[in-house]
């Protein structure tokens, strides 16, 4: 995404929004193994709510994972 920074002189200047990804580390019990993964902050966050088996179900399903 762009946008811009603008100071407190209200001048402009172009900008990206960069994803806020996190290269980690997550214990499969299903297949008994580790596995790494390049989630997002949110990623993380729905990763604690749901389940890392179901959001890899999920994520296979919508084609975000290509292979495990």
């Amino acid at each position: 995404m762009v946008g811009n920074h603008v100071s407190h002189s209200k001048r402009r200047v172009k900008r990206r929004f960069e994803i806020n990804l996190f290269k980690r580390k997550f214990y499969w019990s299903e297949e008994d193994r580790w596995i790494h993964l390049k989630v997002s902050a949110a990623g993380l966050r729905l990763i604690d709510k749901k389940g890392l088996s179901l959001c890899l179900k999920e994520a296979i399903a919508n084609g975000l994972i290509k292979n495990i």
